[in-house]
């Protein structure tokens, strides 16, 4: 059975997801059709070889409808040859396009495939497609869980509180995220995933204090609520939560014979793969289990990974999934995650393998994983290792 190897992996900058963002004049397709022909220039590759294009997007409605991935292609001037298909498994969908696209080359599927993601935010915001419908669940679902589940927010809450994640603990752990990525940034850290430097990730702040962030009220209270959920504290606010975004990225994958064959250097290889479901309920828990899964797949243990990306949706998530592992936070979101960096969705799950990837080549390091919670209570959880 072969390898899938990643040979190269690019993103934009994350802008940020409102009218004001700078990426929010560009239209959804055409900024990842721009990240397309980056990656293709970048591997001096004959697009004629691509024999798909995985695309993750979330909110596929309105200027990301109608397979925006297929277009996103067209509009990158590739051939007209190649295909494209856009999946949805919510905040993980790059995620999952990436296991599509590496799965489909270890079975002899695919010989060269580009797993990608995008999201704009600041066009297409959060939840449009549920505003279409008054009942976007059905009778069924609703049966099944009578007392109604929330949103992410409230499931944050829950989290914070079943796993005693303190108000500052969550706010230290934000500000942590931002100076990582502040001193990314200042150190051209990000200079070689990024298609273009002239832009940093706009929701970096580098001069926010612990003092700010206690400052801010929580983004998700809800009165009604505190009868049903009277464990919850009322802890997550804006500045401990990931900001919205516009972005996207993208991998050139492929059999490790493939690339020897045309000349290219395999960078990592796919070790393993997993997704898991847990209570809908939590939302965010997955991965957790998802995360015991790939280990187990993979034949290794906590200590045989070097460097972790754990999706900072909101710090109570990633602190909860630290308690439940014991990983050294000098192992974790080493160069800031979500919370600074923003998370554009269906970008996200690339954006932040393609910042794996860097990270364990600049740091000389052999295996990452890389796990992000999904709304329904999922989550997908991928090994990758530097060759």
């Amino acid at each position: 059975m072969r390898d899938a190897v990643i040979v190269e992996a690019v993103r934009t900058p994350v802008g940020r997801g409102s009218p004001t963002g700078a990426l929010h004049e560009t239209h959804p397709v055409d900024l990842l059709a721009r990240t397309l022909q980056e990656l293709v220039q970048r591997a001096d590759l004959d697009p004629e070889l691509i024999d798909d294009v995985v695309g993750g997007c979330v909110s596929q409605v309105g200027e990301q409808s109608l397979n925006i991935t297929r277009n996103a292609v067209l509009a990158a001037g590739l051939p007209q040859t190649v295909p494209g298909m856009t999946v949805d498994r919510q905040c993980g969908s790059s995620q999952q396009a990436a296991h599509i696209a590496a799965q489909g080359v270890i079975s002899g599927a695919y010989d060269i495939v580009v797993a990608c993601g995008v999201e704009s935010m600041s066009r297409v915001p959060k939840n449009s497609g549920h505003a279409r419908h008054a009942d976007p669940y059905g009778s069924r679902h609703a049966s099944r869980y009578s007392e109604g589940l929330v949103g992410h927010g409230i499931s944050a809450e829950l989290i914070a509180a079943r796993w005693k994640v303190s108000r500052a603990e969550q706010d230290a752990y934000a500000l942590v995220s931002h100076r990582r990525a502040a001193a990314a940034w200042e150190a051209g850290e990000f200079d070689r995933e990024v298609i273009w430097t002239g832009m940093p990730d706009e929701a970096v702040r580098p001069d926010t204090s612990a003092e700010a962030l206690a400052s801010l009220q929580p983004a998700y209270y809800e009165p009604e609520l505190e009868e049903r959920f009277p464990e919850i504290r009322w802890h997550i606010t804006a500045g401990n939560s990931s900001s919205v975004g516009d972005g996207a990225a993208a991998l050139l994958i492929m059999g490790e014979d493939v690339a020897e064959r045309l000349g290219l250097r395999p960078r990592a290889r796919f070790h393993s793969f997993a997704v898991a479901g847990d209570d809908p309920l939590l939302m965010l828990t997955a991965i957790i289990p998802a995360t015991e899964r790939v280990l187990d797949r993979g034949g290794l243990t906590l200590a045989d990974i070097d460097l972790f990306e754990v999706n900072e949706a909101f710090a109570a998530v990633v602190l909860a999934w630290q308690r439940e592992t014991g990983v050294d936070f000098d192992q974790l979101n080493v160069r800031g995650g979500a919370i600074a960096l923003g998370h554009p969705l269906g970008g996200s799950g690339a954006r932040v393998m393609t910042t794996l990837l860097h990270n364990l080549e600049d740091r000389g390091a052999r295996y990452g994983l890389q796990t992000m919670s999904e709304s329904g209570g999922v989550a997908n959880a991928t090994i990758i290792e530097r060759l």
